[in-house]
C-alpha cells in the first residue's frame, strides 16, 4: 500500500545557506537509501522564500519527515501542534484523481517532471474551496494527473503534480461526466483564490529543493 501525505515546514531565519546545503546532500543519501529499502517511492521538496513543502509516498506506512530529514530538520522552526512542537506539519488531504494501491500499480514507468505550487485562499472562501474538492473527490468521475495531490494548512494550498501527465479518475470503470465539477464553476472558482502571490494565476510553481524518485535509484 503506498501512502501519501504533504508536509510544510519553515526554515529559521538565522539559517546559512552553506551549511543548509549541506544538510540536504547528507540527507540525500539516506533518502536514496531509504527508497532503495522500499520505505519509500517518491520524495519531493520544494520552496518558498523560508517556507519549505514536502512531498511524500510511504510504502506500506506514512513518511516521518524527521528521520529522512534529520539535517535539513535541524535548521527548522518547530510548530506549536497538539501533540508537542514538530519541524514538519502534516497538512490536510483536500484532491486528489487517483488512489494508490500497491506499488506495482503506482510505480511510474518513466522519468517525469516532479512539480510543486502552492496558493493563497481567500480566508471568506477557505472552506468553500475544500468543500467543493472534496465533493469532486467522492464523486470520482474528474479527469486529472494520476500524481496530483493537493492539501491545506491553515489558508495555504500545496498541490503536487508530475508532468507528462497521466489522466485518469477514481472510478475508472464509469464513463459519465462529472457533475459536481459543474457546482464548483458556478460559484466562480477565480474568487477563491488571494492573487497576491502568483499574480494573475492561481497557483505559483514553486522551485525545486530536492527530489527523488523510485524511477531514479534504478
Amino acid at each position: 500500500m503506498i501512502y501519501r501525505k504533504n508536509f510544510r515546514a519553515c526554515l529559521k531565519i538565522a539559517a546559512d545557506n552553506e551549511k543548509i546545503e549541506e544538510a540536504l546532500i547528507k540527507d540525500r543519501e539516506i533518502v536514496k537509501n531509504a527508497i532503495e529499502q522500499q520505505q519509500c517511492l517518491t520524495i519531493a521538496l520544494y520552496y518558498y522564500e523560508n517556507m519549505l513543502f514536502l512531498y511524500t509516498e510511504g510504502i506500506d506506512k506514512e513518511v516521518v519527515p524527521e528521520h529522512l530529514f534529520p539535517n535539513l530538520s535541524a535548521y527548522l522552526e518547530l510548530w506549536p501542534e497538539r501533540s508537542g512542537k514538530i519541524p514538519w506539519v502534516g497538512m490536510f488531504t483536500i484532491y486528489y484523481h487517483d488512489i494508490p494501491t500497491e506499488k506495482s500499480y503506482w510505480q511510474r514507468e518513466e522519468k517525469k517532471k516532479r512539480r510543486g505550487r502552492i496558493a493563497y485562499l481567500k480566508e471568506d472562501k477557505l472552506f468553500s474551496y475544500t468543500y467543493y474538492h472534496k465533493a469532486i473527490v467522492d464523486e470520482g468521475l474528474l479527469e486529472g494527473d494520476r500524481y496530483q495531490f493537493i492539501a491545506l494548512h491553515e489558508d495555504i494550498l500545496f498541490s503536487y503534480f508530475e508532468e507528462p501527465k497521466l489522466f485518469t479518475h477514481i472510478k475508472k470503470e464509469k464513463k459519465e461526466q462529472s457533475k459536481v465539477i459543474d457546482d464548483w464553476l458556478a460559484v466562480d472558482p477565480e474568487s477563491h483564490f488571494d492573487h497576491t502571490l502568483s499574480g494573475k494565476e492561481n497557483f505559483l510553481l514553486l522551485p525545486e529543493l530536492f527530489s527523488l524518485g523510485a524511477e531514479d535509484c534504478l
